[in-house]
C-alpha cells in the first residue's frame, strides 16, 4: 500500500482519483489548492507520490511541483491537467514530475500510470547537448513510456524510420514505427534554414521521438498497427525545432 496525496481545486477530480486508487488499495488523502497541498505534504516522508493539477487559482501546479521538488528532490510527482501542451509536460518533467496525465482519463490509465511510477522507470542514457527536450525515457506521457531502439534507423528513397518500444500504463509493450517521409525533411530544412541540423542523425531520431510523444499526449493510445507517419510540419513540431536550434546556437 502506498500514500498518495492528490491536489486539485476541483472536488469531482479529486474523489474520483481517490476512489479510483483506494479501489486498488492505496491509503489517499487530498488538498483543494496549493498551498494547503503544499503544508499537508511537508517534508514529503510520508508520502510516496503526489498527483498535483496543473491550473489551480492562486498557485499554479508547476510552482508547487518545484516547491515539493524543493524540500524532497526525490519527491514523485505526476502532474495532471485539461489544458496543457506537450510543450507544458516537459517543462513539467524538467522540473522533476515523473509523469504528465491529460484529463480526461480513464480510471485504468490513472491506475496504470500511478503504479508506473511507483514501480519507477528504468534509466537511460544522457541526451546530447541541445536534445534534452526530446528525452521521455525517464518520465512517461499519460502512462506511456517511450524507449529508443538501438540500430532502429532504416532509409528507404529518402524517409527515414526509427523504432521505439513503448510500454502502456498496462504495461503493454509494443514496438512502434515513426516514419518520417523527404518531403518533411525537405520542410525541416527549409524552416531551420539550414542543410545540416545539430547532432545529425541525433535530430531527426529526435524528432521523430518528439512526434510518438505528441501522439501519445494527443491520443493516449498505440498508434494504429503500431505506425506512425509524419505528415506534415506541425506548429508543436516547428516550435521543438527552434527550441532545439536556439539551445544548439
Amino acid at each position: 500500500m502506498s500514500r498518495i496525496l492528490v491536489i486539485d481545486d476541483e472536488n469531482n477530480i479529486r474523489m474520483m482519483i481517490r476512489l479510483a486508487l483506494e479501489h486498488v488499495g492505496h491509503a489517499v488523502e487530498t488538498a483543494p489548492d496549493g498551498p494547503l497541498g503544499v503544508l499537508t505534504y511537508g517534508s514529503g516522508a510520508n508520502w510516496d507520490l503526489v498527483l498535483l493539477d496543473q491550473r489551480m487559482p492562486g498557485m499554479e501546479g508547476l510552482e508547487v511541483l518545484r516547491e515539493i521538488r524543493r524540500r524532497n528532490p526525490d519527491a514523485k510527482v505526476i502532474m495532471i491537467t485539461a489544458f496543457g501542451t506537450v510543450d507544458l509536460a516537459v517543462d513539467a518533467m524538467k522540473a522533476g514530475a515523473r509523469d504528465f496525465l491529460r484529463k480526461p482519463f480513464t480510471a485504468d490509465t490513472l491506475r496504470g500510470a500511478v503504479q508506473t511510477v511507483l514501480n519507477g522507470l528504468p534509466g537511460s542514457e544522457p541526451a546530447p547537448s541541445g536534445m534534452e527536450r526530446t528525452i521521455y525515457s525517464l518520465s512517461t506521457i499519460n502512462g506511456y513510456w517511450i524507449e529508443s531502439l538501438p540500430k532502429s534507423d532504416s532509409k528507404c528513397g529518402g524517409d527515414i524510420s526509427y523504432r521505439f518500444a513503448v510500454s502502456s500504463p498496462s504495461q503493454e509493450k509494443r514496438q512502434c514505427i515513426v516514419l518520417l517521409p523527404v518531403y518533411i525533411v525537405e520542410l525541416v530544412k527549409a524552416h531551420a534554414d539550414q542543410e545540416k541540423l545539430p547532432g545529425g542523425d541525433r535530430f531527426w531520431h529526435a524528432l521523430c521521438e518528439e512526434s510518438l510523444a505528441n501522439y501519445l499526449w494527443q491520443h493516449s493510445e498505440f498508434p494504429p498497427d503500431n505506425f506512425l507517419r509524419i505528415e506534415e510540419l506541425t506548429a508543436g513540431l516547428r516550435r521543438w525545432i527552434d527550441a532545439v536550434l536556439s539551445a544548439n546556437a
